[in-house]
């Protein structure tokens, strides 16, 4: 326990899947952990039970394709916290559409939330890190960016995106004497809201069916890695990507 005690934490789509289950452990394992989500009433009811368990949890709504909102919760936290140690850019969506029927407007859509949402974190997010005496930025990224999934077009795009941006930044971080690590995770079939999503819309009975050999992960599968990259035991960790798919990338 006390992994990552007295360490400020922010997590972008963090009312549920993913998001939630990383803010549920940063905080058992004594962070303060801001919650940010679009999905409001979910979002508030997140932090309500994550402070219900005895953590340190507070919610503020964000829309992450928003510059002048991330401005807004960077400054809150500033001066609310006085510091940021740990960034998760986790929020995402996705839109079924192969590279000849997905639509511009869809295109942008996904871009803008997983591709300029983790730029914009970043860019707000690196001063006060910084000014911190350092940190750690966990980006969520995804097998898709490693697989060819013509279906899922523009979130494959995307998430190749934050793959790239991850290890520009850390390098960045690294050139400047910033003491901020930045790494992404690539997730594969986690048994979220998403997959239900993509279930349905795949029109398979059941989830499993996605992954029939390699089995479907849990929230915490990827939340445990987010502890380690979030604490101080991964201080020499950067610049790389883990990817948490019991090699189904490699199959």
């Amino acid at each position: 326990m006390g992994r990552v005690d007295g360490k400020v934490a922010l997590i972008t789509g963090a009312a549920s899947g993913l998001g939630c289950a990383d803010a549920e452990i940063l905080a058992r394992e004594g962070a303060t952990v801001v919650l940010t989500d679009v999905n409001v009433d979910a979002g508030e009811a997140a932090a309500e039970s994550i402070r219900g368990e005895g953590g340190n949890a507070t919610f503020i709504a964000l829309d992450v394709a928003d510059e002048e909102q991330w401005q807004q919760v960077i400054a809150h936290i500033r001066s609310e916290h006085g510091r940021l140690d740990v960034l998760v850019n986790n929020a995402g969506l996705v839109i079924m559409g192969n590279p000849e029927e997905c639509s511009l407007e869809a295109f942008r859509k996904q871009n803008a939330v997983m591709s300029e949402g983790v730029f914009l974190g970043c860019k707000h997010a690196l001063p006060l890190m910084h000014e911190s005496g350092g940190g750690s930025i966990i980006n969520m990224s995804s097998i898709a960016s490693h697989l060819g999934y013509p279906i899922y077009f523009a979130y494959s795009a995307a998430k190749g995106a934050v793959r790239a941006m991850s290890k520009a930044i850390a390098i960045h971080c690294q050139m400047n004497g910033y003491k901020i690590r930045v790494n992404s995770l690539h997730p594969g079939a986690i048994d979220t809201p998403m997959l239900d999503q993509t279930t349905s819309e795949l029109g398979l009975d059941n989830k499993e069916d996605l992954s029939p050999v390699v089995g479907l992960g849990q929230p915490e599968d990827v939340a445990n890695v987010v502890l380690f990259l979030a604490s101080d035991e991964s201080r020499f960790v950067n610049g790389t990507e883990i990817l948490i798919d019991n090699a189904l990338s490699i199959q």
